[in-house]
């Protein structure tokens, strides 16, 4: 990345800019370092329009910090069905624990002691530090490194942990420390409404037009450079729903890694017959009555997919194996990936 001491003349244009077209978001309505914390980790991998509900609900259900603290880990799952990335979820309740016990159920002021709570990396911490307490700390995530990597027409590929870091110290140098909330919320604003990451950006609208590489080269298809994305691996997912006595069989996912803790429908990573399937539930203890075919259901993750076929399976008895729940439990009680949920 080339040193570009020009950068400084944004930050006026973008203040300006933000100041008349900021969206009214939830978060931004009462600006606390709580409320910036779960929306920013919220938002994560996740379109604004989604996040909006989900944040009411969870700060409707937790309004302190020490309401997260104390809540059962499974209501904190049942909130953030539907989000994915689960650890993000366990991450605040772990973090508002520890935020409990060493700062007396206040959040932390210094950027080094945020960074050091589960889940916060330097993105959030800097937008936690910048956002909540006016510090001159960027955050840096693809909507930022879009709009400097079109503006400078940089070649650097922007998922490079050094590219990243670098344009995160240059915007450090230039940011207005009476503003620097609105500054870090403006970059963000202008990716995601204006510089935006599909389809042709809104160059006209841009407060930063005049001084822009790629609008004065017409090269902005060009930059951000991306590496090619990995291929997903796909993988054959026979799903059983198993049903006896109006309940249905769920078991919670041991171990680590995808969707470990949450609740799941019985399943096998291989594509199987009904007379597979039956050998397969006999020896889980399992006596079926009846199968039935009846749906095939499709579900992507960042780095997999995931084709399933979803058995109806009628039993004799609701063994001990997996827990039983009526279908109204399953749909407000119990905390059930989307994945799963589509097999209903």
């Amino acid at each position: 990345m080339r040193e570009d001491k020009t950068l400084e003349w944004i930050v006026e244009p973008l203040l300006q800019w933000y100041g008349k077209k900021a969206r009214e978001l939830p978060w931004r309505v009462d600006v606390q370092p709580y409320r910036v914390w779960i929306s920013e980790i919220m938002l994560q991998q996740t379109r604004v329009e989604a996040v909006i509900p989900y944040y009411n609900r969870f700060m409707k259900a937790f309004p302190h910090i020490k309401d997260l603290a104390d809540a059962e880990e499974e209501k904190v799952l049942k909130l953030w069905e539907g989000l994915g990335y689960y650890s993000r979820a366990r991450n605040l309740k772990k973090s508002a624990e520890i935020i409990c016990d060493k700062y007396n159920g206040e959040f932390p002021k210094e950027y080094k002691e945020i960074i050091q709570l589960p889940g916060i990396g330097k993105y959030t911490a800097g937008a936690i530090s910048s956002i909540a307490f006016g510090m001159p700390y960027a955050a840096v995530d693809g909507n930022v490194l879009r709009v400097i990597s079109r503006i400078c027409e940089l070649d650097s590929d922007i998922g490079d942990e050094k590219f990243r870091n670098e344009v995160k110290e240059q915007l450090e140098r230039i940011y207005p420390h009476s503003h620097c909330s609105q500054f870090t919320q403006s970059l963000m604003e202008l990716g995601a409404m204006v510089c935006i990451p599909n389809g042709v950006p809104k160059c006209k609208e841009c407060p930063l037009n005049n001084g822009c590489k790629t609008f004065e080269n017409s090269s902005w298809d060009k930059y951000p450079v991306k590496k090619q994305k990995i291929k997903r691996k796909k993988i054959n997912k026979t799903v059983l729903l198993l049903y006896c006595n109006g309940k249905i069989a769920v078991q919670k996912k041991q171990g680590e890694g995808l969707l470990a803790g949450l609740y799941e429908f019985p399943n096998i990573d291989i594509g199987m017959n009904d007379a597979e399937i039956q050998k397969w539930l006999n020896d889980k203890g399992v006596e079926m009555i009846q199968i039935q075919k009846y749906k095939k259901v499709k579900h992507i993750f960042t780095h997999l997919e995931w084709d399933m076929c979803c058995y109806k399976v009628e039993c004799r008895a609701d063994t001990e194996s997996y827990e039983w729940f009526s279908a109204e439990e399953l749909q407000n009680e119990i905390p059930l990936p989307t994945a799963f949920r589509k097999c209903l």
